[in-house]
């Protein structure tokens, strides 16, 4: 029977794996889990799997606009371990070594497969460079053929990558199959077991274009959902709004669903500032380590120069050769706070120091490049360079620290506390003093049997979902992605005969789901107007009100990312009451259902993040936040993670501490001191 506005179709599925999510970690479990399922087929255990993204996987997840380059392949000549140093010193020293080794190790062969489906990647080839768009006669190799590809960095190499996503998506959709793929189903809720209430057993969402509810029901889970954006009130307002830097449908599903099932989060407290191109939110990597660019004060100082004494306060961060991320934001901070802003890249200086050794021919390549670099990823900032009549060798462009986004695989590690791989040494017991505060259902140790799930049975997460693991970007999500269909496909056939049974019954899901929906139906006619009624707010408006809270009290770009913990209390009261008022959000059609249910997931995402920078003592990120009544690094009782679990009936968070164990030696990333 078809659904009407208000009495939606009710469609019931059961499934043995479900994905939940389009984006590059959805795409890396849909392209690695079929021949598992295979195998599996081979030993006697028929899988089925379903695909479920509230978008379309061609253009789904963070990187939906394309990218400039791959900021993730170690190489032939390159150590993982290496890598993993850099992730944990980037972010202040406090991360899983297991992780970002384990990823390091495997996510080259995901960069590789890119290139074989069609991704053009720059290479040199005698010297000479090529942009994947043209080729030599001669010489040139695949990278997994030896290819010597185009470094912006230690780490990153350059791309032709406007149509990055479209090309990951048709092999994960070739091998996955179209039958297996429900797009434009917004999945909201998981649902605990009724037999076991760390286990999941399914999930309900609702169709962005249909009247429909879809119930799921299965023994496994994979929830890539992304990271979280615009709890903050962003700096693009009024005409500029919807404009991030991060995707904005990024609505902290991942961490809210996680968290209402029962998982463990982990350093929530963390986020990411990004330095970008002002008001287009550009990128600025190919700016700093292709061409070579400086960022400097109005006066045309190079602040992480003259500052440079700073990073001093924060050992051994700070010492290293590239100093952490928001060590640089702290720099950059201290001439905005002084007045010495605007802040700028310098890249008429840069272009003409290149134009000294290259010739004409070569000069004018470089500057299609510069344009090329906002075009494979960010075309707004090429709106905005044509709009404000910017060339780059004639006129310098702004750069601004934005509104705070939560993630877990750019430049940031909040997300869920999930199980590592069991070969690289990683703690099998809790080491922690305060252990005994630990709920004592949690597990133990850093692995628990199956890679990537969480401390939820069944529940899996890869790319933003993993915590206290940052920098795998687009290729190491997808490489996650890919790690967690085996891992499924495994704990699938360990748990063949279980039976899933919700705790929830079908009718009393759909009747949350549609809340804001009857809740609009019911009210509508008691005013004229149809934005202004007593009896419900408006997802837009609800929005706007946990913006205005967590950029005034949570150390947002009102207050030049400080609070302390007078503000956090207040933060405190008011989510309290928002959630309360949450409850009367309305929903005049099925794309104001799609904002209220982002809205309810991104309440709780932000209670998450408030609480953990409460529980935390110290200002672990400078740059990134300050808490100004314990404004420095306190290596000696705050060196651990802290992580969180979620009471869905009391709607209480417990926070605690777990012990942080280096796993690679990380000296060897320091500068050697002066003699």
């Amino acid at each position: 029977m078809a659904g009407t506005f208000g009495n939606p179709e009710v469609v019931q599925e059961e499934v043995d794996i479900l994905i939940i999510g389009g984006g590059m970690a959805a795409c890396g479990a849909a392209y690695e889990i079929m021949p598992w399922i295979g195998a599996a087929k081979e030993a006697g255990v028929d899988i089925t799997v379903k695909l479920v993204d509230k978008a379309a996987m061609d253009r789904s997840g963070a990187v939906a606009q394309g990218l400039s380059a791959i900021n993730t392949y170690i190489g032939p000549n390159q150590d993982p371990a290496d890598y993993a140093r850099m992730v944990s010193n980037d972010l202040m020293g406090i991360t899983r070594d297991d992780l970002a080794y384990d990823l390091g190790r495997n996510v080259d062969d995901s960069v590789h497969l890119f290139e074989e489906w069609g991704l053009p990647i720059w290479k040199t080839v005698n010297g000479e460079r090529f942009d994947g768009a043209t080729w030599p006669k001669e010489g040139g190799k695949l990278l997994k053929d030896g290819g010597d590809p185009v470094r912006s960095g230690k780490w990153q190499i350059m791309i032709n990558g406007e149509s990055y996503k479209w090309i990951v998506a048709e092999a994960a959709k070739k091998a996955l199959g179209s039958d297996n793929i429900q797009e434009r189903v917004f999945i909201v809720k998981l649902v605990n077991d009724a037999n076991d209430k760390n286990r999941v057993a399914g999930a309900v969402g609702f169709s962005t274009r249909e009247d429909k509810v879809y119930v799921y029901k299965f023994k496994a889970c994979l929830l890539v959902a992304g990271g979280c954006v615009n709890i903050f009130r962003p700096r693009s307002v009024g005409e500029g709004q919807g404009r991030a830097w991060y995707p904005v449908w990024n609505a902290g599903s991942t961490y809210t669903m996680a968290a209402e099932a029962g998982a463990e989060l982990t350093m929530m407290e963390n986020r990411f500032v990004p330095a970008r191109f002002k008001d287009g939110y550009g990128p600025v990597g190919a700016w700093f380590l292709l061409f070579k660019a400086q960022a400097t004060n109005a006066y045309g100082e190079v602040y992480m120069t003259k500052n440079k004494e700073l990073l001093n306060d924060y050992p051994p961060y700070g010492q290293a050769a590239v100093p952490a991320s928001c060590l640089r934001n702290h720099l950059m901070l201290k001439e905005m706070k002084e007045g010495r802003g605007p802040i700028y890249m310098d890249t008429v200086t840069a272009l003409a120091k290149l134009r000294e050794t290259l010739s004409p021919r070569e000069v004018k390549h470089l500057e299609a490049e510069a344009w090329e670099d906002f075009l494979d990823m960010c075309i707004g900032q090429c709106g905005i360079w044509v709009g404000e009549n910017i060339e780059p060798e004639k006129k310098n462009s702004e750069l601004m620290p934005t509104e705070p986004y939560l993630l877990g695989s750019h430049s940031g590690c909040c997300g869920i506390w999930a199980s590592g791989p069991d070969d690289v040494g990683a703690p099998t017991t809790e080491e922690h003093p305060d252990a005994a505060l630990i709920p004592a259902h949690l597990p133990q140790g850093w692995n628990w049997g199956y890679r990537s799930m969480t401390t939820v049975r069944g529940l899996f997460t890869a790319g933003d979902g993993v915590g206290a693991s940052g920098h795998k970007f687009s290729s190491g999500s997808h490489t996650e992605g890919r790690m967690c269909a085996q891992s499924m496909v495994k704990f699938v056939m360990d748990n063949k005969d279980w039976v899933p049974t919700l705790d929830t019954s079908v009718e009393a899901l759909v009747e949350e789901i549609y809340r804001p929906v009857r809740t609009f139906l019911e009210h509508k006619d008691y005013t004229t107007a149809i934005d202004v009624n007593p009896h419900y707010i408006t997802p837009r408006m609800l929005q706007f009100r946990l913006q205005k809270i967590m950029d005034e009290y949570v150390a947002g770009v009102a207050t030049y990312y400080t609070t302390n913990g007078h503000m956090l209390a207040v933060a405190e009261e008011k989510l309290g009451m928002l959630k309360e008022d949450a409850m009367k959000m309305r929903a005049k059609d099925l794309h104001e259902l799609l904002r209220a249910w982002e809205n309810y997931h991104r309440i709780l995402t932000a209670e998450a993040h408030m609480k953990h920078i409460q529980f935390r003592k110290e200002s672990r990120y400078p740059g990134f936040y300050y808490r100004m009544d314990y404004n420095l690094v306190d290596e000696e009782n705050w060196h651990c993670f802290v992580n969180s679990v979620y009471d869905k009936e009391t709607k209480t968070w417990t926070v605690f501490k777990r012990a942080h164990k280096d796993l690679v030696d990380k000296s060897k990333l320091f500068k050697p001191a002066a003699h």
